[in-house]
């Protein structure tokens, strides 16, 4: 079992701050998550519609979309940050 924190309008679109999440086994890599959220609903495929903005981290430490999820225990997703 995965925690999955979703912050900012992320959170907003697919509807919850937290879940857990058990993830199939051929999600291996940050570009697969993204795919196979996208296929949990059209709430996930909305929040995560430009998906490569979208930034992940894996045990609280950023990663590339490339990039390996490892032993996951908790995954966030953060959307682009703005600020001035």
């Amino acid at each position: 079992m995965t925690k999955f924190v979703y912050f900012a309008w992320v959170r907003e679109r697919i509807g919850t701050g937290e879940e857990d999440i058990d993830l199939p086994a051929e999600v291996k890599t940050g570009d697969d998550l993204m795919a196979w959220l996208k296929s949990r609903g059209d709430n996930y495929a909305l929040a995560l519609e430009h998906s490569d903005a979208i930034r992940i981290a894996v045990n609280q430490e950023h990663i590339h979309h490339a990039d390996s999820l490892g032993d996951a225990k908790e995954i966030a997703l953060f959307p682009p940050m703005t600020g001035g």
